[in-house]
């Protein structure tokens, strides 16, 4: 294949050589575009309706909490100083929890799921300034819960659900499973949303639109971007919710969350938005402002923050 391709360059080099060795040297000098980067504007800290900001909640997908830590991910955390800080896919049982982290005295309060039959595996976690009501984990569903995907806070006037979506896999192996998550994971919320509205936050495992991803065209029968995960996420927000970033910068393109390893994707800024905050209806009056942090190193995700009043 390279070599071909070598050939074929080399014929359009002669077709359009003029003879001239400056042209030659011109050609070869020229540099690959610069990738189209998101800067996270300043945040907003007033609402619609006038209100200020009393709640700042900020999401990450870690990819393995030991080694986030390692790569001072927690020194990340202080500075931005959420009320509630939610993790997903740790990867990490609660008896092998690195001390760093659980002795952070900024938040007293700490709640983790992990995978009951696999180590290493999925697993959230959520850390509070305030204590909640109440905590709970799962959804009520054990074919679901025994992979350590969901906790749930009630505080005052909302909840926070945090989740880790089951991702569909190389070769959409699992597709049938998510798309059965997905429907009980939205009855889950819907009942939820019936007694107090909520705040879900998380890798949903899901570009929802075309502007959701660098590539749309070429991932469109891959894991993240299939017509049936797709069309999950479009009903979920049919049930009464919203996607908190498109609702304030529904235009905003090459704002992702998540860059593969691979290809130096995230110097390209070649990624997907799959980590949300996604909001009952009733809580948009009081949205600020929800950020994607894609300085912040440490995994192959980046961080979001959600300022709200509440």
């Amino acid at each position: 294949m390279k070599r071909g391709k070598k050939t074929e360059d080399a014929a359009a080099d002669e077709e359009n050589d003029t003879g001239s060795a400056s042209a030659k040297k011109t050609k070869k000098a020229k540099e690959p575009e610069a990738p189209i980067l998101y800067e996270d504007p300043p945040d907003k800290m007033t609402c619609k309706d006038g209100r200020e900001a009393n709640m700042k909640i900020t999401s990450w997908n870690v990819d393995g909490l030991r080694a986030w830590v390692k790569k001072n991910g927690l020194d990340w955390v202080r500075e931005e100083s959420p009320d509630v800080l939610c993790l997903q896919e740790t990867k990490c049982a609660e008896k092998s929890l690195p001390a760093a982290i659980t002795s952070m005295p900024e938040y007293p309060y700490k709640y983790w799921a992990s995978s009951d039959e696999k180590e290493g595996y999925s697993g959230v976690a959520m850390l509070c300034k305030t204590e909640p009501i109440k905590v709970t984990y799962g959804i009520g569903k054990e074919e679901h819960d025994k992979e350590g995907r969901v906790i749930t806070a009630e505080f005052p006037t909302f909840y926070l659900v945090t989740t880790y979506v089951p991702n569909s896999g190389r070769g959409l192996v699992r597709l049938d499973y998510r798309k059965t998550w997905d429907v009980d994971f939205r009855a889950y919320l819907s009942e939820l949303d019936i007694q107090k509205p909520l705040v879900l936050c998380g890798d949903l495992n899901v570009a929802h639109q075309e502007i959701d991803l660098k590539n749309p065209k070429g991932n469109k029968k891959n894991a993240g971007f299939t017509s049936d995960e797709r069309e999950g996420f479009t009903q979920l927000l049919e049930s009464g919710f919203t996607d908190s970033f498109r609702e304030l910068y529904p235009e905003q393109t090459n704002a992702y969350t998540f860059w593969t390893y691979m290809m130096n994707s995230r110097s390209k800024n070649v990624g997907w938005r799959l980590d949300y905050f996604v909001l009952s209806s009733s809580l948009l009056p009081g949205l600020c402002d929800c950020k994607i942090r894609n300085k912040a190193l440490g995994s192959d995700h980046c961080p979001i923050s959600l300022h709200i009043a509440v």
